[in-house]
Parts: C-alpha cells; sequence; structure tokens
C-alpha cells in the first residue's frame, strides 16, 4: 500500500501543476470573481462575530491533494464566513455562472454544503454580523438531511405590489452525489429567465424562472384565486349515488344466515384414530435430578407427536369440515342509484387575484457579498474554486482545469483502494454487521450440530458480498428448522439438554481439567463448585 501511495502522487502533483499553470491561461477579467484558497483567506473573507457561529474555519489541503480549500473542521456547529465583492453585480440582462466545488470528506448525513449570494443590506454592509438573517438574493448548492437530498436553488425575489421579499424554490432539483470525492456545483443564470444547473458539467435541471411548474411559489401570482368569503349552501349535495328510497329487501333475504355450515356430506376417513391423542408425553424424556416439585412445581414430560398418527389420516375426536354456506347472503342494503339532486363538488368561485402582477424579467437583487452560513452535524466539508462568472465558457474552463484533473486523481485512487482491498475489506459497514450477529448465532449452543454449516454459509457470504441476503435467509430458514425440531418435535432430545450447562460440576471429567498448576483457577473451581446449580425447567404444557 505504501509504494502504491507513492506512485499516485507523482501524477497527482504533475496534474495538479498542469491544473495551476492552466489557470494562467484565463486572465483575471474572465471572472468576475475567483477564490481558490491558496493562500490564507484571513482579511479577504471575514468570519461572523455572532456568538451561535462558533464553528472554526480552517484552510486545509484536500486529502491527496496540494489544492488547499476552506475546511469545516468540527461536527455540530455554526459557521458563517463572508467575502465582500469590490464592487456589487447586476444581474439584470446578463448571463452569469455561479460555480464552486465541495468535498464531503467524510460523508453528508445532517448537514448544508451551500453558498449564499447576498444583496446589499440597506443599514450598510456589516460583515462581522453576518447571519441566518443577512439578506440574499440566491441559495445555492448541496443540502441534506433526514428525507431532504438535493441542491438548492432559492431565488429570493422582491414582490413589486407588497414589497416582500419572498422564497421561490427550485422544484424537483437534483440530489447530492453520495460518495466522498470532490464535486462541482454550477447555475448559469440567461437573459431569456432561464437557469440550469449542472453537477460535474451535466446538466442535471433547466427551469424558467417564470414558469409556476419550476418554481414553488411561483414568481408570477394566479391570475384568480378562491373567493375566501364563498360559502357552500346547506341544501347542496354533493352524493353522486345514493341508495335506492324505493328498494325493499326481498322476504327469503336471511341476514342472519352463517358463512360456513358443516358439511353434511362428509364421511370420516378410513383408520381415523378416535381414541389416540395427537401429542404424547416424549418417552425419552426425564426428570431432572435437581428437579423439586415443592420449588418447581409438578414435573411433566414434554409433548411430542403422537408416532401412531403419521401413517394414518387423522387422530382424536373427528369433526365434519366446514363448508360455504350457499344460503349466506349478508347484511342488506338498498341498491345504489343517480342522485337526482347532485350538484357535483362544490367549489368557491373565482375571483381576480387582488395580488396579481405581470413581469416579463425576474427582478434580480445585485449580488454584494458571498457568503457560507451552515449549521452541519458532519466535519470534512471542503469548499474550494468559488467563481462568479459572465460567461459560461469560463465556467467551463476553470471545471477542466481546477475541478477536472483533482477529481480524476480521487476517483482513480478510489478505485484503485476497492481494488486491492481483501473482500472483507469490500463489505459495507451494514455487511459487516451483519456477518458480526450471523458469527455470535453460530456459536449458540442449539445450533452445535449446525455450526459447520452455518460458518460454512457465513463465510461464502463474505467472499461474494452481492449474495449476502441470500446467505442470510439460508442461514435464517436453518435457525428456524432446528428450533421447530426442538420445539415440536423432530430428532428427540432430552428436555435438560435444551439447557446451557452451568457449572464445571456438571461437565464430565477429563485428564484436560486435572492438574493445571494455576492455584488461582483451581480455588475458582472450588467456589463454583460450592454454589447450588441453577435450576433448570424444561418447558411445561399449559393447562
Amino acid at each position: 500500500m505504501a509504494i502504491h501511495g507513492r506512485k499516485m502522487m507523482i501524477p497527482g502533483f504533475i496534474i495538479f501543476l498542469v491544473g495551476f499553470f492552466s489557470f494562467q491561461i484565463c486572465s483575471s477579467s474572465d471572472a468576475i470573481l475567483y477564490e481558490s484558497f491558496e493562500e490564507s483567506f484571513e482579511g479577504r473573507w471575514i468570519v461572523s462575530e455572532k456568538d451561535e457561529y462558533n464553528g472554526v474555519w480552517k484552510l486545509s489541503k484536500s486529502e491527496g491533494h496540494d489544492d488547499h480549500g476552506l475546511l469545516v473542521s468540527e461536527k455540530a456547529r455554526k459557521y458563517a464566513i463572508v467575502k465582500e465583492l469590490d464592487q456589487a453585480l447586476d444581474l439584470k440582462d446578463k448571463t452569469i455562472a455561479l460555480q464552486f466545488e465541495v468535498r464531503l470528506q467524510n460523508g453528508l448525513e445532517c448537514g448544508g454544503a451551500y453558498l449564499k449570494y447576498l444583496r446589499p443590506q440597506e443599514a450598510g454592509w456589516i460583515a462581522k454580523e453576518f447571519d441566518n438573517e443577512s439578506p440574499y438574493s440566491i441559495m445555492f448548492g448541496p443540502d441534506k438531511c433526514g428525507s431532504t437530498n438535493k441542491v438548492h436553488f432559492i431565488l429570493k425575489h422582491k414582490n413589486p405590489k407588497s414589497g416582500e421579499y419572498v422564497e421561490h424554490h427550485l422544484k424537483s432539483p437534483p440530489s447530492v452525489p453520495s460518495d466522498k470525492l470532490t464535486h462541482v456545483y454550477t447555475a448559469v443564470l440567461t437573459p431569456d429567465n432561464e437557469v440550469r444547473i449542472l453537477v460535474d458539467g451535466e446538466e442535471k435541471k433547466k427551469a424558467n424562472f417564470l414558469s409556476s411548474d419550476d418554481f414553488e411559489p411561483p414568481l408570477i401570482p394566479a391570475k384568480t384565486i378562491s373567493d375566501p368569503n364563498d360559502k357552500k349552501p346547506e341544501d347542496w349535495d354533493e352524493r353522486a349515488k345514493i341508495p335506492d328510497p324505493d328498494a325493499v329487501k326481498p322476504d327469503d333475504w336471511d341476514e342472519d344466515a352463517p358463512m360456513e355450515i358443516e358439511d353434511e356430506e362428509a364421511v370420516k376417513p378410513e383408520g381415523w384414530l378416535d381414541d389416540e391423542p395427537e401429542e404424547v408425553d416424549d418417552p425419552e424424556a426425564t426428570k431432572p435430578e435437581d428437579w423439586v416439585d415443592e420449588e418447581d412445581g409438578e414435573w411433566e414430560a414434554p409433548k411430542i407427536d403422537n408416532p401412531k398418527c403419521e401413517t394414518a389420516p387423522g387422530c382424536g375426536e373427528w369433526k365434519k369440515p366446514m363448508k360455504k354456506n350457499p344460503a349466506y347472503k349478508g347484511k342488506w342494503d338498498a341498491p345504489l342509484i343517480d342522485n337526482p339532486n347532485y350538484k357535483g363538488i362544490w367549489k368557491p368561485q373565482e375571483i381576480p387575484n387582488p395580488d396579481y402582477f405581470e413581469i416579463e424579467k425576474p427582478d434580480f437583487e445585485p449580488i454584494a457579498a458571498i457568503g457560507i452560513e451552515i449549521w452541519t452535524m458532519q466535519d470534512g466539508i471542503l469548499f474550494d474554486n468559488i467563481l462568479i462568472a459572465a460567461d459560461e465558457k469560463v465556467a467551463e474552463s476553470y471545471r477542466q482545469s481546477a475541478w477536472k484533473p483533482k477529481f480524476e486523481v480521487e476517483k482513480e485512487k478510489q478505485e484503485a483502494e476497492e481494488a486491492t482491498a481483501g473482500h472483507s475489506d469490500g463489505l459495507s459497514d451494514f455487511q459487516k454487521k451483519i456477518f458480526d450477529v450471523l458469527y455470535k448465532i453460530a456459536d449458540l449452543p442449539f445450533l452445535s450440530s449446525y455450526h459447520s454449516k452455518i460458518i460454512e454459509l457465513i463465510e461464502k457470504g463474505e467472499k461474494q458480498p452481492n449474495i449476502t441476503i441470500g446467505v442470510l435467509v439460508s442461514i435464517v430458514v436453518v435457525i428456524l428448522t432446528v428450533l421447530f425440531r426442538i420445539l415440536f418435535g423432530g430428532k428427540k432430545r432430552p428436555v435438560a439438554s435444551n439447557s446451557e450447562p452451568t457449572t464445571a460440576a456438571a461437565a464430565p471429567e477429563s485428564s484436560d481439567n486435572q492438574g493445571s498448576g494455576n492455584e488461582k483457577d483451581d480455588e475458582s473451581e472450588k467456589e463454583d463448585a460450592s454454589a447450588p446449580p441453577p435450576r433448570r425447567r424444561p418447558a411445561r404444557r399449559e393447562n
């Protein structure tokens, strides 16, 4: 593994150099803002001084690279940091590409890894007071917790009638990649009211800002709304069908007739053993020597299937079987007919929406700063290569030069580790837990006769993780079969054998247990032997 690691570092370093120098091809004028975190972020990024934001930001190398990023360093913390633009960016009638990279080095179970593109504050910008209430224009990026798993795109748009800012959420956004590699997220806003969401350069979603099918709530309200003052009339009948008021129950309709009756034509099978019980006492069972009737109650031998019944059609009292009653009709109900008074499902009447307005384009607020304001249960979240560009091709060039070489190194390393790992390392954490439980099951005393078979199945499953479910089912079938035989018959065993041996005195003596030379162990054995053995109670039949 050490040799392999050195081999991986050489091409990784070369790719990093190629990527670094290829950055020089893009002039600084191509990007409105670009942050690579190659130098200290202090002075350029301002950490919030609000008390609740106690997460510590660090500059860190991405695992396996010489490339630095901004790191979420601790779990279960709130983080807030912001960078002001030199000049507020007007988004109207322009193509704007918003792009950044995130690597979830420890996965993401519950937390966000999105960016907020902040609009100017009315009272002036105070970066050190950045928090959840700071006004933003766009929120974009991955978020995952519980049932939430999406790449957010939220536009905060000013309602021209009310003057209030409303959050408009993209419907059916893409999901967050589940691996631990670096991924690049891109949102492209165009003058024709479209937004496209790309993950690793691949378009995952296209939407129109003015379409009610793409944003919730829609930017343009509905022209009409239900009249809030309209009420359903008391005589409004919404029943499409009603019981026929003229219908009468037939005279021969017996509601009390049972569903099943005895089959009078049935005949007792030949050879039926009326005087033989279905179960008998196990003749091989013996009362344990340590059984005390005064304490344990009267001992009864466990029951087994009557062997005489195995070759007979049946034992015990014979009763005629039940059959479906041809006279059974159940409770009578009047048939349904069309309701002559049916008026349909009532709905309030539509009236013009007093809040309706029309716009030809979204009224985007300028972007004055970029902020990361998150609460997360995960550490190891690494942000890198934050970009705002006025040309989609610029975003593509940065993906090719900054993200793609890094991603390919990570992916190659991951594939190599998976290929060289042993079969046990190839199992998921969930599969490993399953096999740990199965090994413990195999060691249960009452499965001793099947121990080798169960171990064989378990080992087979470990070598072929894709059939672990089948292996698990096989083992469960074996265990259930053994339990069925023990509880309901099959191989006859003395009752006492169902209990685990509890003392050394109960086990047969052997030369291996004598003359050990360990005085401490000998004293322990004497103490154990002097203690009264616990009671072993075989199952008794309930009266």
